[in-house]
Protein backbone atom coordinates (compact mmCIF):
# COMPACT_ATOMS: atom_id res chain seq x y z
CA UNK A 1 0.00 0.00 0.00
CA UNK A 2 0.94 3.39 -0.95
CA UNK A 3 2.16 5.93 1.70
CA UNK A 4 -0.29 8.74 2.33
CA UNK A 5 2.57 11.15 1.10
CA UNK A 6 2.92 9.67 -2.21
CA UNK A 7 -0.85 8.86 -3.06
CA UNK A 8 -1.26 12.92 -2.09
CA UNK A 9 1.78 13.89 -4.76
CA UNK A 10 0.09 11.46 -7.18
CA UNK A 11 -3.33 13.01 -7.12
CA UNK A 12 -1.72 16.48 -6.77
CA UNK A 13 0.07 15.61 -10.18
CA UNK A 14 -3.19 14.40 -11.62
CA UNK A 15 -5.26 17.65 -10.79
CA UNK A 16 -2.17 19.57 -11.96
CA UNK A 17 -2.55 18.10 -15.55
CA UNK A 18 -6.31 18.33 -15.82
CA UNK A 19 -6.36 21.90 -14.39
CA UNK A 20 -3.69 22.63 -17.16
CA UNK A 21 -5.32 20.52 -19.95
CA UNK A 22 -8.47 22.60 -19.04
CA UNK A 23 -7.04 26.13 -19.44
CA UNK A 24 -5.29 25.04 -22.86
CA UNK A 25 -8.99 23.43 -24.21
CA UNK A 26 -11.27 26.15 -22.21
CA UNK A 27 -11.50 28.71 -24.84
CA UNK A 28 -10.14 27.31 -28.29
CA UNK A 29 -10.99 30.76 -30.04
CA UNK A 30 -8.37 32.08 -27.67
CA UNK A 31 -5.67 29.68 -28.92
CA UNK A 32 -6.50 30.36 -32.74
CA UNK A 33 -4.57 33.36 -34.71
CA UNK A 34 -6.47 36.65 -35.12
CA UNK A 35 -5.68 35.82 -38.61
CA UNK A 36 -5.24 32.77 -41.47
CA UNK A 37 -1.77 31.96 -41.47
CA UNK A 38 -1.24 33.64 -44.94
CA UNK A 39 -1.77 36.83 -43.53
CA UNK A 40 1.49 37.15 -41.59
CA UNK A 41 4.14 36.32 -45.10
CA UNK A 42 4.63 39.48 -46.96
CA UNK A 43 2.63 42.26 -48.44
CA UNK A 44 -1.25 40.88 -48.43
CA UNK A 45 -4.46 42.52 -48.67
CA UNK A 46 -6.57 40.21 -45.46
CA UNK A 47 -10.78 40.44 -46.40
CA UNK A 48 -11.82 39.01 -43.17
CA UNK A 49 -15.47 38.56 -44.09
CA UNK A 50 -17.07 37.25 -39.98
CA UNK A 51 -14.89 40.75 -38.80
CA UNK A 52 -16.03 43.14 -42.23
CA UNK A 53 -12.29 44.09 -42.59
CA UNK A 54 -9.96 44.65 -44.86
CA UNK A 55 -6.38 45.22 -43.67
CA UNK A 56 -3.38 45.82 -45.99
CA UNK A 57 0.09 44.00 -44.16
CA UNK A 58 3.15 43.43 -44.27
CA UNK A 59 4.41 40.14 -42.78
CA UNK A 60 1.94 40.41 -39.87
CA UNK A 61 2.02 44.09 -39.29
CA UNK A 62 -1.41 46.00 -40.21
CA UNK A 63 -0.46 49.29 -42.71
CA UNK A 64 -4.31 50.27 -43.42
CA UNK A 65 -7.58 49.34 -41.62
CA UNK A 66 -10.84 49.90 -43.53
CA UNK A 67 -14.57 48.89 -42.80
CA UNK A 68 -15.85 46.16 -45.44
CA UNK A 69 -19.20 45.42 -46.71
CA UNK A 70 -19.89 42.49 -49.47
CA UNK A 71 -22.14 40.80 -51.78
CA UNK A 72 -25.24 39.61 -51.55
CA UNK A 73 -26.60 36.22 -51.07
CA UNK A 74 -27.65 36.23 -54.72
CA UNK A 75 -24.24 38.14 -56.13
CA UNK A 76 -21.75 36.53 -53.06
CA UNK A 77 -18.10 37.99 -52.76
CA UNK A 78 -15.83 34.58 -53.62
CA UNK A 79 -13.61 33.45 -51.08
CA UNK A 80 -9.93 31.99 -51.76
CA UNK A 81 -6.79 33.62 -52.64
CA UNK A 82 -6.16 36.11 -55.29
CA UNK A 83 -3.99 38.65 -56.85
CA UNK A 84 -4.84 42.53 -57.91
CA UNK A 85 -4.56 42.24 -61.48
CA UNK A 86 -5.69 45.51 -62.69
CA UNK A 87 -6.19 48.95 -60.63
CA UNK A 88 -8.46 52.19 -61.54
CA UNK A 89 -8.60 55.22 -59.81
CA UNK A 90 -11.60 56.20 -61.60
CA UNK A 91 -13.34 53.14 -62.33
CA UNK A 92 -17.37 53.31 -63.39
CA UNK A 93 -19.03 50.00 -63.82
CA UNK A 94 -19.97 48.85 -67.01
CA UNK A 95 -22.30 46.66 -66.14
CA UNK A 96 -24.08 48.79 -63.43
CA UNK A 97 -22.91 52.47 -64.56
CA UNK A 98 -22.16 53.09 -60.57
CA UNK A 99 -18.26 54.91 -59.78
CA UNK A 100 -15.75 52.44 -58.18
CA UNK A 101 -13.10 54.86 -57.11
CA UNK A 102 -9.44 53.05 -56.36
CA UNK A 103 -10.63 49.97 -57.68
CA UNK A 104 -8.51 46.97 -57.39
CA UNK A 105 -9.44 43.92 -59.27
CA UNK A 106 -8.86 40.70 -57.91
CA UNK A 107 -11.17 38.42 -59.43
CA UNK A 108 -13.15 38.48 -62.98
CA UNK A 109 -14.93 41.60 -62.58
CA UNK A 110 -14.84 41.71 -58.63
CA UNK A 111 -12.89 44.44 -56.86
CA UNK A 112 -12.21 46.42 -53.71
CA UNK A 113 -13.40 49.64 -53.99
CA UNK A 114 -14.64 52.90 -52.49
CA UNK A 115 -18.50 52.79 -52.18
CA UNK A 116 -20.81 56.18 -51.54
CA UNK A 117 -23.41 53.90 -50.95
CA UNK A 118 -21.85 51.92 -48.09
CA UNK A 119 -20.35 55.44 -46.74
CA UNK A 120 -24.22 56.89 -47.33
CA UNK A 121 -26.14 53.58 -45.90
CA UNK A 122 -24.06 51.56 -44.09
CA UNK A 123 -24.92 47.76 -43.69
CA UNK A 124 -28.00 47.81 -44.77
CA UNK A 125 -26.86 47.48 -48.35
CA UNK A 126 -24.47 45.18 -49.97
CA UNK A 127 -22.45 45.14 -53.54
CA UNK A 128 -23.37 42.81 -56.38
CA UNK A 129 -20.28 40.59 -55.58
CA UNK A 130 -17.23 43.39 -55.27
CA UNK A 131 -15.26 44.52 -51.46
CA UNK A 132 -16.66 47.84 -50.87
CA UNK A 133 -14.96 50.37 -48.45
CA UNK A 134 -16.63 53.20 -47.19
CA UNK A 135 -13.61 55.91 -45.79
CA UNK A 136 -12.43 57.30 -48.83
CA UNK A 137 -8.98 58.74 -47.49
CA UNK A 138 -8.13 55.02 -46.56
CA UNK A 139 -9.25 53.74 -49.37
CA UNK A 140 -6.58 55.87 -51.73
CA UNK A 141 -4.02 55.17 -49.19
CA UNK A 142 -4.41 51.33 -49.51
CA UNK A 143 -5.17 51.55 -53.49
CA UNK A 144 -1.71 53.44 -53.64
CA UNK A 145 -0.01 50.93 -51.35
CA UNK A 146 -1.01 47.99 -53.60
CA UNK A 147 0.47 47.23 -56.87
CA UNK A 148 -0.56 45.00 -59.23
CA UNK A 149 0.29 41.68 -58.31
CA UNK A 150 -0.53 42.36 -54.67
CA UNK A 151 -2.06 38.81 -53.09
CA UNK A 152 -5.65 39.19 -51.58
CA UNK A 153 -7.11 37.03 -49.48
CA UNK A 154 -10.87 36.27 -48.34
CA UNK A 155 -12.19 34.57 -45.81
CA UNK A 156 -14.50 33.76 -43.31
CA UNK A 157 -12.95 32.86 -39.84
Amino acid sequence: MASKSFRATVAGVACTALLGAGVVTANPAEARPKMPRPCYKGKIICVDKSQRLIRLLVNGKTIVRLDARFGASSTPTRNGMFRVYWKNADHVSSLYGSAMPFAMFFSGGQAIHYSSDFARRGYSGASHGCVNTRDYSRMRTLFNNTPTGTRVYIYYW
